[in-house]
């Protein structure tokens, strides 16, 4: 398992462990976070750990889903 680079005096919840962990390995969309860690996303964004953008998935569609990356 890929471990992320984090300083030790930086508290993380489990839940937010498991998700700054599957973010660094690479780009995740969001609905593919499993559903009970969802709610660590909101706290990473305001640690400053991880950011929300939105991608266009298919060159055919307008339609934009919401990816989470690594700051």
């Amino acid at each position: 398992m890929y471990r992320c680079n984090l300083s030790d005096e930086l508290y993380l919840s489990p839940p937010e462990r498991r998700v700054y962990e599957l973010v660094c390995q690479g780009d995740v969309m969001c609905k593919d976070v499993p559903r009970m860690d969802t709610g660590a996303i909101p706290s990473l964004v305001s640690k400053g750990l991880v950011e929300v953008y939105k991608r266009q998935v298919s060159p055919f569609r307008d339609k934009r889903h919401k990816y989470l990356r690594r700051v």
